[in-house]
Order: C-alpha cells, then structure tokens, then sequence
C-alpha cells in the first residue's frame, strides 16, 4: 500500500508539472500539488483525515460547477475531446477538466478509505 500512494504522489506532482503550460495553471498546480502531498504524508504514516475531506469537498464543488457542461458533452454524443491539445471548444477543455476532477475524487476518496483502515 505504501508503494502505491509513493507511486500516486510522484503521479500527481508530474500532472502538476504538465499544467505549467496551461492557460490557467495555478488552480490545477495547487490542487494537483495538494493531493500529491496528502498521498506522500499517508505513505509515511501520517493521514489527514480532515484534510483529505477538504480536498474532496473541493472537488465535488469544483465538479458541480462543471456538471451542466459534461451533461451537455454527453448529450451531444460525446464528441472526441481528445483531437488536439488544443482546445478548439469549451466542451473540450471544460469535459477535460470535469474528468480531471473525477481523477482526483476518486484518488482522495480511496485515500480517505484507505487511511480509515490503517
């Protein structure tokens, strides 16, 4: 277990690294950034429970924000999304970052279970 959440943590500093040449970095460092550092303190032995809430919290609010978008993806049948880096389209980038935030929500919650077990 603790190899996998060193192996999560070194996975979302190099997302956050990816993001530097964003258009709007600086949330999506920090975030990914966030998480990497609550993987890397499980991995040691210290979870943060209230933390890790935090973060998800964040993220279902973030993904909330984003929902009416990825319903409209959908709805239009789910056009590729994968093109280009480029987005040509808001559907593009805001499909992308809904499913970025999935991403995330799924790796804190299983943090979240995984750190009530130990």
């Amino acid at each position: 277990m603790k190899i996998v959440k060193i192996v999560l943590s070194v996975l979302f500093v190099l997302f956050a690294v990816v993001q530097l040449n964003d258009v709007d970095p600086w949330a999506w460092v920090a975030l990914y950034i966030y998480v990497a550092l609550l993987f890397g303190l499980s991995a040691a032995g210290r979870n943060h429970k209230y933390a890790t809430i935090g973060g998800l919290a964040l993220v279902v609010i973030w993904m909330a924000t984003l929902l009416p978008d990825f319903i409209n993806w959908v709805n239009m049948g789910m056009p590729t999304i994968t093109g280009s880096m480029k987005a040509e389209s808001p559907h593009v980038e805001l499909t992308r970052e809904f499913l970025g935030l999935l991403i995330v929500g799924i790796a804190l919650g299983w943090l979240f279970i995984s750190g009530r077990k130990a």
